[in-house]
């Protein structure tokens, strides 16, 4: 079927006038002018490669929406597909923790972690966003290395980012910022919590060893099953490094501009969130993906907590991206899609997978219809498909 008289954003330009032609839910045939008898005709909007988001911070809100509050497994993974597909999002990577200590709680609990991930895995058919799995690593929690190796060796992994939450670096650098950000969620006095931070810090210091070991495992497994590896809230050149060095290709929302330039100076593809290049800052005070942006620093957007602002950040930097539009579409496309490995889509090109967005460009941009592999998965009732073309 030909999908007619887009503006087709191409991983280079965009075609003004173009047309799409699907086959057997893949890209055949890529068109210059508008074609006859197609099954949609664009008038004008935009047409472009489905969004790969590589991490989505959704999953347990779905499946937990208020604390002890959990719902049905099956209920929660498909809000969250419905409401990913409404985004444009045709690849989805759930970023998942192992963390009881952490502020969410029993959510991140091993076996509450697991029984996701594997729901997930289990639901796949019957979903209709490409669901993977993104395990979220806090290296300074060991117990939960021998849960997610089993994970990656069971397949039901296909993403680990090495994620260190611990106060004074990474995402957590200003201290004085972060005892009153804990002070203020957690209800508690500023003593209390300098209390409960220096307590974090303490135990970081008391097994700096089993670090050492536990990093060069998780780093072993994801080489030996082909699981990419992601570094996490990367501050320093010294972490960077050592990233790189555990096989990490991808520095996911690196706080500084300094560490933004040792991952792209060493071959890693940076990526930040769409919500923060939307808003041009960043919610703790970090790094400005727009600023990333600007210094030619920024490789991946990802939804992170807010898979709606997608679409309207790379609208906004397409404003100042030295290849406009199509400059911008990569970041949430072809990068990710790259970086991760797959080959089969991020881009509207002969052979790719026709995971596409309909797409309005006016105001903040509206996402008016999604298709993954050429079958139409979410519309808001303005696009409809000919049946009988």
């Amino acid at each position: 079927m030909w999908l007619s008289d887009f503006r087709v954003v191409l991983p280079y330009g965009v075609l003004d006038r173009g047309s799409v032609r699907i086959a057997d839910g893949r890209i055949v045939e890529i068109a210059k002018t508008p074609m006859p008898g197609a099954a949609l005709t664009g008038d004008g909007l935009l047409l472009m490669p489905g969004f790969v988001d590589m991490h989505g911070d959704m999953v347990e809100r779905e499946v937990e929406p208020r604390p002890n509050v959990r719902m049905p497994m099956e209920l929660g993974l498909r809000d969250l597909d419905r409401r990913l597909a409404a985004a444009g999002v045709t690849t989805a990577y759930a970023a998942v923790s192992f963390h009881p200590g952490s502020a969410y709680g029993h959510i991140r609990h091993f076996d509450n972690t697991s029984a996701i991930i594997r729901a997930l895995k289990s639901m796949g058919a019957a979903l209709k966003v490409d669901h993977k799995v993104h395990a979220r690593f806090e290296i300074t929690f060991p117990d939960a290395l021998r849960v997610v190796e089993g994970l990656i060796a069971e397949g039901a992994v296909d993403l680990v980012s090495l994620t260190d939450h611990t106060p004074g670096q990474g995402q957590y650098r200003d201290l004085e910022a972060h005892v009153a950000r804990v002070a203020q969620e957690k209800g508690l006095s500023r003593a209390d919590a300098e209390g409960e931070i220096a307590r974090r810090i303490a135990e970081k210091q008391s097994t700096a060893g089993d670090m050492a070991a536990t990093l060069c495992a998780i780093s072993d497994t994801c080489r030996a099953h082909g699981v990419a590896l992601a570094s996490h809230d990367d501050d320093t050149v010294e972490k960077v490094a050592l990233m790189q060095a555990l096989g990490a290709g991808i520095s996911e929302f690196p706080v500084t501009v300094a560490a933004a330039a040792e991952a792209r100076a060493r071959g890693l593809a940076t990526a930040m969130g769409a919500p923060n290049a939307l808003r041009g800052k960043s919610y703790s005070g970090n790094l400005s993906a727009r600023a990333a942006h600007a210094a030619g620093l920024l490789d991946i957007l990802a939804s992170d907590y807010h898979p709606s602002a997608l679409l309207p950040a790379v609208l906004e930097l397409a404003r100042a991206n030295l290849h406009g539009l199509a400059g911008s579409t990569r970041l949430a496309t072809l990068n990710p899609a790259r970086a991760l490995g797959l080959n089969d889509r991020g881009a509207i090109a002969a052979g790719m997978l026709a995971d596409l967005i309909i797409a309005d460009d006016s105001g903040i941009g509206h996402v008016r219809a999604t298709l993954r592999a050429g079958r139409m998965i979410y519309s808001d009732g303005s696009v409809v498909l000919s049946l009988a073309a």
